[in-house]
């Protein structure tokens, strides 16, 4: 192995991914794929050993949340890129991603080749992101916000109008589903209905 090679670590819990990941990293020649791990604490524990310079994580992880755990490995090594990859193009993933101290956010499927350009490109400009990442942050930004309601409960609101059933919204913003329920009851008073049908009518309307 070249000494000046990359060192690559991958985070993903679904063992189907790990056959297609060691056959990506067959064809790059300025990555070494030295690990696939199911879980943050894993990596945590061999970290000493292992010294990545690039690592890969799944949005779900084994026991802690890759977002979460994005901190724990920064605290064992602050210059460590970190890749956050998920389905969920979530604009609140996204930001508590970043917030966390990710330097990229790419959505699954990964083609061996947009791998292959995320990785040059993090090791190269310190920072990547998919095209569909982009365009969901500058959605974000035009959405309309409304003085009624809290800034949760605008967030909410922003889910609702993409469909989003509640489950749905509870798990892209890390919280009970009850929780949600709560501000969702929130939302109604506020709107004088009784249905999310109605909610987003008047929602429209304003």
């Amino acid at each position: 192995m070249k000494t000046n090679m990359h060192r690559i670590i991958v985070l993903e819990k679904d063992p189907n991914y790990n056959a297609i990941y060691k056959e990506y990293f067959k064809n790059y020649e300025e990555y070494s794929l030295i690990g696939i791990y199911t879980s943050v604490q894993e990596v945590i524990d061999k970290y000493d050993s292992l010294q990545p310079n690039i690592i890969v994580s799944e949005v779900n992880l084994l026991h802690t949340n890759g977002i979460n755990g994005i901190a724990l490995l920064k605290q064992k090594d602050p210059n460590v890129k970190v890749i956050m990859i998920s389905k969920n193009p979530s604009f609140e993933l996204i930001k508590k991603a970043f917030k966390n101290g990710a330097n990229g956010y790419l959505t699954k499927p990964l083609s061996s080749k947009r791998l292959k350009r995320a990785l040059y490109t993090i090791s190269s400009e310190g920072a990547i992101m998919s095209n569909d990442i982009i365009m969901q942050i500058i959605q974000n930004f035009r959405k309309k916000t409304y003085a009624l309601f809290s800034s949760r409960e605008n967030q909410i609101i922003d889910h609702l109008c993409e469909g989003a059933t509640y489950k749905d919204i509870a798990n892209s913003l890390f919280v009970s589903p009850s929780a949600i329920n709560y501000h969702i009851q929130n939302i109604y008073e506020k709107l004088n209905v009784n249905s999310k049908s109605e909610a987003l009518y008047k929602l429209q309307q304003m």
